[in-house]
């Protein structure tokens, strides 16, 4: 139990350094950028001196950068993830988006799930022949097509000549207006689900226990739907379990495209307007939830396999 305490310890600290590394270089980053994002506010018509200066105190940008990051870690420990300069909490606003974006989150996940582990059990159920050749070729060329172009291509298509989809919004729901986005973020995990599925059966199918359960007698069906997939999901399942937080930041640019009102295309506003407190805050937030993913997926692994609990205590 003890052993068990200090490996537990020892991961959350590793991942404390990791939040505060992560956090000082996007904070450094967005504000240590040449330029004044208050004078830029005025646009055409210039700010006078006094009122610069007015706006430089209240937002704390008259203190040095570092100084400025205690600060902010110090709003973060009460969540308080900052203000913009409109004068409205980051943290209000990461709310209203917050279920949109985890609702897309979650409905390419479930495409990840389906399609990923048909696709792999499908593939290594006919090694080399033409369905597995498919699966890898078109599950890498995917993969390598930036996902700005594959997002555009396919809503031109699906939505705009075919008009299977709405263009862009969310005004239908879901999964109407939920899956045509969901399918350009999913479609980039597919083939690293696919080829852990298919690697993992190839695996199991050609162990000991394999072979005795098909000399006994037993269908194939029950062989491959009982003892293959139980053994064969834990590499694509711990894959799966961290790419769930990873979805939540590869939304991004995908809401942006779909004019999805989510936490993505609310940082991709930030970015355009030059609002620090907004792209900072919600950077953060991506950057905790893909920790807490990490650490949830560290302790599923030490139940899975006793082993790495072992290594933890005596390393």
């Amino acid at each position: 139990m003890r052993g068990a305490l200090l490996v537990a310890a020892r991961r959350i600290g590793t991942l404390v350094i990791v939040f505060l590394g992560v956090t000082f270089l996007i904070y450094v980053m967005t504000f240590a950028l040449p330029g004044d994002p208050i004078r830029a506010l005025g646009g055409d018509r210039p700010l006078s001196d006094a009122t610069v200066h007015t706006l430089q105190a209240r937002y704390h940008l008259d203190e040095p950068l570092w100084q400025r990051y205690l600060r902010y870690l110090g709003g973060l420990l009460h969540g308080d993830f900052g203000t913009d300069f409109n004068g409205v909490p980051v943290g209000e606003q990461m709310a209203q988006r917050w279920p949109v974006t985890i609702v897309l989150a979650l409905t390419a996940w479930v495409i990840e799930v389906v399609a990923g582990i048909a696709l792999g059990v499908a593939a290594a159920l006919r090694r080399g022949k033409a369905v597995d050749r498919a699966v890898l070729i078109s599950t890498i060329t995917v993969a390598a097509i930036p996902v700005f172009v594959l997002g555009v291509s396919l809503q031109l298509v699906f939505a705009v000549r075919l008009h299977w989809f709405p263009v862009a919004g969310t005004a239908q729901g879901w999964p109407v207006s939920f899956l045509l986005p969901a399918l350009v973020i999913a479609l980039f995990g597919l083939a690293s689900v696919s080829r852990l599925t298919r690697a993992s059966v190839i695996e199991t199918l050609a162990t000991d226990h394999i072979r005795a359960a098909t000399a006994s007698g037993l269908s194939r069906r029950r062989i491959i739907g009982v003892h293959v997939l139980r053994n064969s999901l834990i590499p694509p399942v711990t894959y799966l379990a961290t790419d769930l937080g990873l979805l939540m930041g590869g939304t991004v640019i995908v809401e942006g495209i779909f004019n999805v009102p989510g936490i993505g295309n609310l940082l991709f506003q930030g970015i355009r307007s030059h609002e620090g407190a907004t792209i900072v805050g919600i950077s953060t937030a991506l950057i905790l939830v893909f920790l807490l993913t990490s650490l949830l997926v560290d302790g599923l692994h030490a139940l899975l396999d006793p082993r790495i609990r072992t290594r933890g205590t005596t390393s």
